[in-house]
């Protein structure tokens, strides 16, 4: 192991013996790469000794300004930098503060004078990881310090890449949870609930979606949608899908010609050709008892009344982003009980196993779960279909999901609504 200057001369009271003229940029494990920046060749020459004696397996290279040690730096980053803090061009903290700017991931160790006894602990606290005191340094004492500083600089970082980590996973559960709908409903009449699972572990979001929309005249909207997918692509797409939903019927829009909006908006904003959304929108007209139902290669939605379950029959339509403007899509009108549920759902709650065979629950599986339910509305119900339906699939189909369950009373009063 060998020191050489910038400009390859020795310098100084000692000739320096030569050396490759910089770190390599890819080292064997083990190795450590250190940059030393000292102005005095006999000091240099000193430190490589002391190197040698650790038995480390070290790259060494020596700078004799700051700012050659800066220009060294550019696409390298050593294990360790040794500085000197009395140089030609800066002394002391400023040239750690400097070289921590440069190259944060480098331990830095500071050499000090013999008389020097607060300027090693200023540039600890500055943020070098140790200090050493010249003539006070043996072999022994430079392996110690240069290991432990080290291993210090690598404990930080990775304490500080947890911390970041931790506020940016913070920061996303608090946006996915912004993105989550909240209902905007002025009627006490109709009661929605919901449920909304994403498949993939730790997301608050996914590619289904629902929401739900009381327009002036005092119709209640609601949309269940699912894209294709499960990543958090698919997850965006399915946000785009429900604000544009929202802000469609807010602004007149209904039946075929919103879902061929929405279409519009998802072969714009979709990242890859292949993506496709199934939707489901109803209006529900409280003063007239009746619905209009608009599929896009959806489920049909299903009506709940006095403890049994019956789909409400519908026209099927071409699912978003398949065939894009073809249309396809027609709105079916069916009159409602005074005083029921509906239940709408993404495919995740049917297409798990039934039992431990390989049977899938569908459609007909889920009717018989809501027929032997113990409640027929609201939460008791929601909870009882995604605990069962999850028990018989046994974690064998991970997907997304989503329940949205209307529920009204129209022949109580406002707000006085009764279990159906």
């Amino acid at each position: 192991m060998n020191v050489q200057d910038a400009h390859g001369n020795a310098g100084g009271r000692r000739t320096a013996p030569t050396m490759p003229p910089a770190l390599p940029v890819q080292r064997a494990p083990g190795r450590y790469a250190v940059l030393l920046i000292e102005d005095d060749a006999g000091d240099a020459v000193l430190v490589e000794e002391y190197l040698a004696d650790t038995g480390l397996s070290v790259d060494l290279e020596w700078a004799q300004t700051l700012a050659d040690g800066l220009a060294r730096l550019k696409g390298r980053t050593p294990d360790c930098i040794l500085l000197d803090l009395h140089l030609p061009d800066a002394s002391g903290t400023g040239a750690v503060q400097q070289l921590q700017t440069a190259c944060p991931a480098a331990a830095v160790i500071v050499l000090t004078g013999m008389a020097e006894s607060s300027a090693g602990a200023e540039a600890v606290a500055a943020g070098a990881q140790d200090y050493l005191v010249k003539g006070a340094v043996t072999s022994e004492l430079l392996d110690r310090a240069l290991r432990y500083a080290v291993h210090r600089k690598h404990a930080e970082r990775t304490a500080t890449e947890l911390r970041e980590n931790h506020l940016r996973a913070q920061e996303n559960t608090r946006l996915e949870r912004g993105l989550l709908p909240t209902p905007m409903l002025s009627t006490r009449a109709v009661v929605p609930t919901s449920c909304y699972l994403p498949g993939r572990e730790g997301a608050l979001l996914a590619g289904d979606f629902l929401d739900v929309v009381e327009t002036a005249d005092g119709v209640v909207h609601a949309v269940i949608g699912d894209v294709s997918g499960h990543g958090p692509d698919e997850a965006a797409i399915g946000v785009c899908l429900r604000i544009a939903w929202r802000s469609l019927v807010l602004g007149g829009h209904r039946e075929s010609g919103l879902l061929a909006l929405m279409e519009q908006v998802l072969v714009a904003e979709r990242p890859y050709s292949a993506m496709f959304a199934t939707v489901a929108t109803i209006s529900l007209h409280p003063d007239t008892c009746r619905i209009d139902i608009t599929l896009a290669g959806h489920d049909e939605p299903l009506l709940v009344q006095h403890g049994t379950a019956r789909p409400l029959p519908s026209r099927p339509g071409l699912a978003l982003g398949i065939g894009p403007g073809g249309g396809g899509r027609h709105t079916t009108r069916a009159e409602l009980p005074p005083a029921a549920s509906l239940l709408l759902h993404t495919d995740g709650l049917v297409e798990g196993h039934s039992g431990p065979g390989h049977e899938r629950l569908g459609t007909t599986g889920l009717l018989s779960i809501i027929d032997g339910a113990p409640r027929t509305s609201g939460q008791g119900l929601v909870d009882h279909l995604t605990t069962v339906t999850r028990k018989l699939d046994a974690g064998r189909h991970l997907d997304d999901l989503a329940i949205l369950l209307l529920s009204w009373d129209f022949t109580a009063p406002e707000g006085g609504g009764r279990t159906v």
